[in-house]
């Protein structure tokens, strides 16, 4: 028997027909002296893995498949680049940066190129969409930061304006307040100067001795003439032999202290003192005045 030689089986070729292309189409493209304006990345032909059984056909949708979202993302940057610079355009704001243009230029031209992938070399479509990839990826990191300073500078707007319309209530609020004191202190000095005549006293009196005391109308009939023999209800009257001051005619006239730091100068006072004195001392303003007719004092 003759010793056979063993049979090496047939190297098998991992080129796939889109690689052979490929290596064409460089081959052209160098003839033609235009490949160094190709990227580098697409100057690299990619490895097109073939399963035992399977096909190319898979990895290129895929490859077609990754360019397109890749394409749809540049879009969308593209066009969200419109949107913040109309935004910031909007507000009329200094966001803090020299300029808010953002440079789009090289993404339009990667945008250009995926656009047209169905004519451009399957396996050249990787370098292009890696490209557009990092230049999408640029142009969201300046569009993040214009944003970022964007709202940064409408927070401190409406922080400002907020402050601004605080400060304008508060003084708003604090005329209203000296306003209101105003007016009070004007009404306060009207009634002072009403219940300081002889007639605003008797008014003043009659109504604190119902409302204190409970005395209707007779008693103030006895109160009016005991009053209007001791000083005529002039809150200034001053007996100059005796010292009897005021409408009560208290001696001497400090003990009204005891009813308001005001005595000398205002009539209420005076006459919460006096009636505070006939009902301690004599019950009613009548005991008060039948004990001065009979003494001619009280």
């Amino acid at each position: 028997m003759l010793n056979a030689k063993p049979v090496r089986p047939a190297r098998r070729s991992f080129l796939t027909p889109r690689a052979t292309a490929f290596g064409v189409a460089l081959a052209l493209l160098a003839g033609a002296g235009i490949t160094t304006a190709l990227p580098a990345a697409a100057l690299t032909p990619a490895v097109v893995a073939v399963a035992p059984g399977g096909s190319a056909a898979e990895t290129l949708l895929e490859i077609s498949a990754d360019a397109q979202s890749t394409l749809g993302a540049a879009r969308a940057a593209l066009a969200a680049t419109g949107t913040v610079s109309a935004d910031i355009a909007a507000s009329g704001l200094d966001i803090g940066v020299e300029t808010t243009i953002v440079d789009t230029a090289a993404l339009r031209a990667d945008v250009d190129r995926l656009a047209a992938k169905d004519v451009v070399p399957a396996l050249m479509l990787p370098g292009l969409t890696d490209e557009a990839a990092t230049e999408t990826r640029k142009v969201l990191a300046k569009l993040s930061e214009l944003r970022e300073r964007l709202e940064a500078a409408q927070a401190q707007k409406a922080a400002e304006e907020a402050a601004a319309a605080a400060a304008a209530a508060a003084q708003k609020a604090a005329e209203e307040a000296a306003a209101e004191a105003q007016r009070q202190a004007e009404a306060a000095a009207a009634a002072l100067a009403a219940a300081n005549t002889p007639e605003g006293a008797k008014v003043m009196a009659q109504q604190m001795a119902s409302a204190n005391y409970g005395w209707g109308a007779d008693q103030f009939s006895c109160l009016a003439s005991l009053w209007d023999k001791e000083s005529g209800w002039n809150y200034q009257a001053y007996n100059d032999s005796s010292g009897a001051t005021g409408i009560p005619q208290a001696l001497p006239g400090s003990k009204m202290a005891s009813a308001g730091s005001d005595w000398q100068t205002n009539a209420v006072t005076q006459i919460a003192w006096g009636l505070g004195y006939i009902a301690s001392v004599y019950g009613t303003p009548c005991s008060a005045w039948g004990h001065s007719q009979s003494t001619d004092w009280y």
